[in-house]
């Protein structure tokens, strides 16, 4: 949807249009690709691919890059195809299928008519073949078949190939796919690329795969496609090349090559920072970079547009990042996952109904590494932590609908599955009541927000406390529910969103008055003392949530981990930010020991492999985190009464991450 004058005026330079090649986009804001799953097909854009991504261009986006499409490869006789996490090397690639096809065309059609171009980014990411026989990235061992002469030629006409296919079929532009360890990367970067013929050595070199690849892409798709590349401005890997290798390397090919735009990010698939960056990183952390590349690329050809991404959470932000004259156009694809209609939202001065990313990488996380949702897997879908419909738009369009008997709705508990549940109730038109026992919202998602590194948590408490003033909501703060007030509130409907307590476990003197729960901790009501061991049984953000939370407060902390590390469910984009922050603070991370007693600053130790026992001692203090329970009493009490319209929703009924519980909220809502 093109945005009006009165939006153009809120925010001149975003809301202007430019010419990228012979692609006219509308305004700067860009969804850059992102592989998140949202088909229930392998790959074809399928109806759920089309609702999410054409959402975004209804939503007021200019630029619409989807998911990244795979390229076939040059597999030896009788070798399997190989899928990865986020890849794979195959050898017949999508645009083989004339079904296919047949649905791209479909999509495409729907982002022209929504006012949006298609970009299509091409890419080699499959870790099977490289220029060099040496380890892909620090995130797994894969090691790289070297490419033969045959191969590289192979390559390059699979990207001509396939460009001139997808412009067959309306595509605008395709981007090749230059970074996060794809095969153009690979090839790019003096850390894998260890070659001394004609494609690698020299920095003209690594660039030539790229220079070919993008002469090869123009001369047989011909004119009326624009075409660009994504590139990492630096990488922060061991060997890599930096942004002055960055910039030589972009003046070469911009003269060898001109491309019509350049994608800049910065980073590593397992590093500090990573090309996703979480909410520990500033907003916009790579925008230096992508002012001085743009520099550099237009005293070489000032027709070449610069695309930055990084971490832009805000209209204005973006507004600022033009006029600084950092980039030509600005990617916002996880502020679009949480909100597609946040360019919208944002010219019309809507701004406080935008849902924010809170930037906890749910989204990418779960596209890569994701169980039964990631790519190439069965019921693959998006997922994000605060936007319960990404996934789930098709399912919303069948079942949202103004309630046809207003009911009065009591939700007990404002974590996200309540404050969901609220939002689309109150939404239906429901009058709705929410009892809070604290006097803030949130839950667990406040809790995070008072982790250094992650107060853009609170963003989505803030969000949701606009939204009660909006709907009309009831908020009771400081209510601690018990059956009886609830049923004296006379209500048509009762949820139950009365989450989780924390687990004590089996430990000799762990319900010790001297021992404390993370919560506590980070809700900054435990006394603590100088010297501070945390037992941990969890593997998530629990753990190394107090640890920063208390090294950053001044305390000597160690870690006592049940298995095999801390954080090890994190995804490969969190987990390096925060692993480095522990050891800048110099957080002591024990593995595999498990705590059998705990008593006057002494842990008693069993080793989780061999049983053998030790002990440490000298800790003032003694922090819990081992994970937490359901919280079902009030549920139970309530149906044990003979209450009718009772719902158990989020930790209550089982404790997991932020995003289970607010799609449960959200569908709660639109039954009750």
């Amino acid at each position: 949807m093109k945005i009006s004058a009165q939006g153009s005026s809120r925010y001149p330079h975003v809301f202007s249009p430019l010419q990228v090649g012979p692609m006219t986009v509308h305004n700067r804001l860009c969804e850059t690709t992102n592989t998140i799953g949202a088909g229930r097909l392998e790959g074809a854009p399928d109806d759920a691919f089309i609702v999410h991504h054409v959402a975004k261009a209804k939503g007021g986006m200019a630029w619409i890059g989807s998911e990244t499409w795979l390229l076939d490869a040059p597999m030896p006789s009788e070798a399997k195809d190989e899928i990865i996490p986020g890849g794979a090397a195959m050898r017949f690639p999508l645009y083989y299928s004339p079904d296919v096809m047949t649905a791209v065309q479909r999509f495409v059609a729907a982002v022209h008519e929504a006012g949006a171009v298609a970009v299509f980014q091409l890419t080699q990411l499959n870790a099977v073949f490289g220029p060099s026989a040496v380890p892909v990235s620090g995130a797994y061992d894969w090691v790289s078949h070297p490419c033969t002469p045959d191969e590289i030629e192979h390559f390059i006409a699979a990207y001509a190939n396939a460009a001139a296919a997808y412009h067959g079929v309306g595509v605008d532009g395709v981007e090749l796919h230059a970074a996060h360890e794809t095969l153009l990367h690979l090839f790019l970067s003096p850390a894998t690329n260890r070659r001394t013929d004609e494609w690698g050595g020299s920095t003209e070199g690594r660039c030539k795969l790229l220079v070919e690849t993008i002469k090869r892409v123009r001369a047989t798709a011909g004119p009326g496609l624009a075409v660009g590349f994504r590139f990492t401005a630096g990488e922060a890997r061991a060997g890599g090349f930096d942004l002055d290798e960055a910039e030589r390397m972009i003046r070469h090919i911009c003269r060898e090559a001109p491309p019509d735009f350049v994608n800049f990010d910065v980073g590593h698939s397992w590093g500090d920072p990573p090309y996703v960056p979480t909410s520990f990183y500033p907003p916009a952390l790579g925008a230096d970079r992508a002012k001085r590349l743009r520099r550099a690329v237009n005293e070489v050809n000032e027709d070449v547009k610069v695309l930055y991404a990084g971490r832009v959470l805000t209209v204005e932000m973006a507004e600022q990042l033009l006029e600084d004259g950092a980039c030509d156009l600005v990617g916002m694809t996880r502020a679009s996952i949480s909100d597609p209609e946040f360019a919208l939202k944002a010219a019309e001065g809507r701004e406080e109904e935008i849902r924010p990313c809170i930037g906890c990488n749910r989204c990418i996380d779960n596209s890569v590494h994701g169980t039964g949702t990631g790519l190439f897997q069965l019921q693959q879908r998006a997922m994000c932590s605060v936007n319960s419909t990404a996934g789930n738009e098709l399912y919303w369009a069948a079942n949202y609908a103004p309630a046809r008997q207003q009911r009065h709705v009591v939700i007990v508990g404002a974590g996200p599955a309540g404050l969901e549940t609220a939002r689309v109730a109150a939404g239906r038109g429901h009058r709705v009541t929410v009892l809070e026992q604290h006097d803030h919202l949130g839950g667990q998602v406040w809790l995070a927000g008072q982790i250094p590194g992650r107060e853009q948590f609170l963003r989505f408490v803030d969000y949701h406390q606009s939204n009660a003033a909006r709907l009309g909501i009831d908020l009771q703060m400081n209510t601690a529910a018990t059956a009886d007030s609830v049923l004296a509130l006379s209500p048509d409907v009762v949820v139950c969103a009365t989450g989780s307590v924390p687990l004590v476990p089996p430990i000799d003197g762990a319900d010790d008055p001297s021992v404390v729960q993370a919560w506590s901790v980070l809700d900054g009501s435990a006394p603590l003392g100088r010297r501070v061991a945390i037992v941990s049984q969890e593997d998530g953000m629990e753990t190394v949530s107090v640890a920063l939370k208390l090294a950053h407060a001044g305390h000597e902390v160690e870690v006592f981990h049940h298995w095999g590390g801390i954080g090890n469910a994190l995804g490969r984009y969190t987990v390096p930010p925060v692993l480095t922050r522990l050891e800048e603070l110099g957080v002591v991370c024990h593995s595999r020991v498990r705590v059998t007693k705990i008593g006057d600053g002494r842990l008693d130790l069993q080793s989780a492999l061999t049983g053998r026992g030790s002990s440490v001692e000298g800790f003032d203090s003694v922090v819990l985190s081992c994970a937490s329970r359901p919280d079902s009493a009030l549920h139970d009490e309530l149906r044990t009464a003979g209450f009718g319209r009772l719902y158990l929703i989020g930790a209550a009924w089982t404790p997991r991450g932020i995003q289970e519980s607010v799609e449960h909220g959200m569908k709660v809502g639109l039954e009750v």
